[in-house]
């Protein structure tokens, strides 16, 4: 049966995944609050129905990190993706480039920006982890700007990793190589297996000519994790404002206070994100999040946001509530791990139908208007 929903996809990329990457996708940290807040907390808020409207053509382009986009979303990074499909990234991309919307590679690869720029001429965006080693940060940077990166998301919330218990029970990150035992849960999975070992054996591209951080993509990731600086401060993101010429985006902020000192170190927007509530367990949810920090940093600042978006219904809330654009995550992912490329189309065709659905009973023609009406498009349910 064709999934018809975001959770179809979700169960089908359950159905084909090994749990040790299934569950990498799927679970937060510790409780996994924050993780099920940024899910709930849409339902804090209901639409605002008008009918007996004037019908107009309906228009889904707006206006965000800097350009017009046909649609009010992205693909967000999402790392090991060549972990859920045989050359995972090279698929995403070809959907979002084909639904002309932007897509950003996560340092935490199995493909690098040099192997998506070779097959595409559209929109990249990358994701920088600031590690210890700045001169493996000024690689990466270097690399962006040879791809012709347009936006620099800068993840600034992972100082230290949240404990993630089901990663600890697979043993996600603790194992460095394929076991015994992991390859005969691998071998459970023929479909999957067959489709990621045609491709080779996976590694995390952006270091795997680095002899210091192993082989394959699980040693690779594991002494990656560990190099992620855990002194940042603003002074690096001033040095980052100073170094990277194109868009810079600050990932992971929840507070008006740090919001409104991005905007005045002169980056170029911020993402409201709890990183899918994977770090700080019991942090507000994202959509919660929003509305003080839009009044903090005023109109013109560009916030996009990401956790917890399954619905069409669910875009329409954060656009009224202030968001510029929102940023998908987990729901391309299952899309990926079910279905390849054309789950990840699909993924953006549900979600593009389901707002336009909601608009149109809204009484609401275009994103634009969406946004002008604000919060007179949405309001607290009793």
């Amino acid at each position: 049966m064709a999934p018809v929903n975001i959770e179809d996809h979700r169960l089908r990329a359950r159905r084909r995944l090994p749990r040790i990457f299934f569950d990498y996708i799927d679970g937060g940290a510790f409780e996994e609050e924050t993780m099920r807040a940024n899910r709930a907390d849409f339902s804090r808020y209901a639409l605002r129905q008008t009918v007996l409207v004037e019908p107009q053509p309906q228009d889904l382009s707006t206006h965000y990190l800097g350009l017009r986009h046909p649609l009010p979303f992205m693909l967000g990074p999402v790392g090991f993706l060549g972990l859920y499909a045989g050359q995972g990234e090279a698929k995403a991309v070809r959907a979002a480039h084909a639904a002309h919307i932007p897509f950003c590679l996560s340092t935490f690869s199995i493909a690098s920006l040099a192997d998506l720029r070779a097959i595409t001429p559209g929109p990249l965006h990358f994701q920088l982890y600031v590690l210890e080693d700045r001169a493996l940060c000024e690689e990466f940077i270097a690399q962006a700007e040879a791809a012709k990166v347009e936006t620099l998301f800068v993840t600034v919330d992972t100082a230290i990793t949240g404990i993630r218990e089901r990663d600890l029970h697979n043993g996600f990150r603790s194992l460095t190589r394929v076991t015994p035992s992991l390859l005969a849960r691998f071998a459970l999975k023929p479909h999957w297996l067959y489709d990621v070992a045609r491709h080779g054996v996976p590694s995390v591209r952006a270091v795997e000519q680095r002899a210091e951080f192993g082989r394959g993509a699980l040693e690779q990731a594991a002494n990656l994790s560990r190099r992620i600086d855990k002194t940042l401060s603003w002074a690096d993101i001033a040095w980052l404002r100073e170094r990277w010429a194109g868009r810079l985006v600050i990932k992971g902020i929840l507070a008006p206070g740090d919001a409104v000192r991005a905007r005045d170190l002169g980056c170029d927007g911020i993402v409201i994100s709890n990183h899918g509530g994977r770090q700080l367990d019991g942090a507000p949810s994202t959509i919660a999040a929003l509305p003080a920090i839009r009044a903090a940093v005023g109109p013109e600042f560009c916030l996009m946001l990401d956790g917890g978006i399954r619905r069409g219904a669910d875009i329409v809330k954060a656009l009224a509530l202030g968001a510029d654009g929102v940023m998908l995550g987990r729901a391309y992912a299952y899309g990926l791990a079910g279905g390849g490329e054309a789950g990840v189309a699909d993924v953006i065709a549900i979600l593009a139908r389901e707002l336009s659905i909601s608009l149109t009973l809204m009484g609401i023609a275009s994103i634009d208007a969406l946004k002008e009406a604000g919060r007179d498009a949405v309001f607290p349910r009793a």
